[in-house]
């Protein structure tokens, strides 16, 4: 079992137990983490959803980037994560943005990722300077993703009867 399905395994078992709403917003991933976080145990009890959103006007059109904002940065990332979470109304999103290679872009060096997440106590990043080609690099930005998202799942409590019908009602 590789981390990603270590990781996998366990937000699902954590998202199912606590009634938690769970969605991602990808750049860099181009929808590979839906895919991934998608085929979780019980994916359609606690998985909201996704948005790829990959030219940055349409990030700033659809989830309200501010207008200069470096795409590649950390607080793309962080406001990404918070904007899908509240668009999904979600407990937790994990976003991924960054420059996968081969070249570097916006000054960016190839590999330079940043996975932001958001939960309703707060947001938050992380940097990665990843190695290798773009493959590689888009497989550790998904990997980082989902062990981010079991990681930030731990920490929330179960979610209370706000969603009427939803697993949450039952915790």
């Amino acid at each position: 079992m590789t981390t990603e399905q270590s990781a996998l395994g366990r937000l699902s078992e954590v998202a199912a137990e606590r009634g938690l709403r769970v969605c991602v917003v990808e750049s860099l991933t181009s929808g590979r983490l839906a895919s991934t976080i998608g085929a979780g145990d019980d994916a359609g009890e606690w998985f909201a959803g996704g948005i790829v959103a990959y030219l940055t006007d349409v990030k700033e059109r659809l989830l309200g980037l501010t207008p200069g904002t470096d795409p590649y940065s950390a607080e793309c990332a962080e406001h990404l994560a918070e904007s899908a979470r509240r668009l999904f109304d979600a407990d937790l999103c994990v976003s991924t943005t960054g420059v996968g290679g081969p070249d570097a872009e916006g000054g960016h060096e190839p590999g330079t990722v940043y996975v932001g997440w958001a939960t309703g106590d707060g947001v938050g990043h992380r940097m990665l300077a990843l190695t290798g080609d773009p493959q590689q690099i888009l497989d550790e930005a998904v990997d980082t993703a989902t062990r981010l998202l079991a990681f930030h799942a731990e920490g929330i409590r179960p979610a209370g009867p706000r969603r009427a019908g939803s697993a949450a009602a039952s915790v």
